[in-house]
């Protein structure tokens, strides 16, 4: 799709999504524009229902498919399996991404971090469909650095309940930080501080 389409969407259909996490959604995106959602079996996002802004503040909607032989059922825990509730976590992180590039962020997405994180319930191997519910608090770009950062409070639900609160999740989106030479050593073969 054009860049123009992209950006006035209000959901994405799971090819879409796959399409994004292999760098092909958008076809003529600027050239700083680096946009990706992790590669299966890390992405963990099947879809986006809803994608709203208004002004700095939004609101993001997703889901995914439980499946019976997800990988992390297999070794999380043996006779007791359960998806990672880190794995929910970094859900909202990869859509607090994803919202980043809809609002034209260039640059690589980033998680931050968040404030608070509450589990009061579980995903299972035979549950049917987890639900990210994200209102944007806040939406800035930094001229100054050309990065932008996104800070939102997510529910995770599972079939209609709700099991985690997420408050304050924060990406970030910066320039020049991709890794696209992978494996070879280059100016990006390193971690370290992310800029500002």
């Amino acid at each position: 799709m054009k860049y123009a389409e992209f950006r006035e969407r209000s959901y994405f259909t799971n090819d879409e999504v796959l399409a994004m996490a292999y760098g092909r959604l958008v076809e003529d995106g600027p050239d700083d524009w680096q946009a990706r959602l992790p590669l299966p079996p890390m992405l963990m996002v099947d879809r986006v229902t809803e994608l709203a802004r208004s002004g700095s503040r939004g609101r993001l909607v997703a889901e995914r498919d439980v499946r019976l032989d997800d990988w992390f059922f297999h070794c999380h825990f043996l006779g007791d399996p359960v998806q990672p509730g880190c794995l929910g976590v970094d859900a909202v992180w990869q859509l607090l991404g994803l919202y980043c590039a809809w609002n034209g962020a260039p640059g690589t997405g980033r998680a931050l971090g968040c404030q608070e994180i509450e589990f009061f319930g579980q995903i299972r191997p035979r549950d049917r469909v987890v639900r990210y519910e994200i209102d944007i608090v806040r939406y800035q770009e930094l001229p100054s650095s050309g990065s932008a950062v996104a800070l939102g409070d997510a529910t995770v639900l599972v079939d209609g309940e709700a099991i985690y609160e997420i408050k304050r999740a924060k990406v970030g989106v910066f320039r020049d930080i991709d890794y696209p030479d992978y494996p070879w050593p280059s100016k990006h073969s390193r971690g370290g501080r992310l800029g500002e």
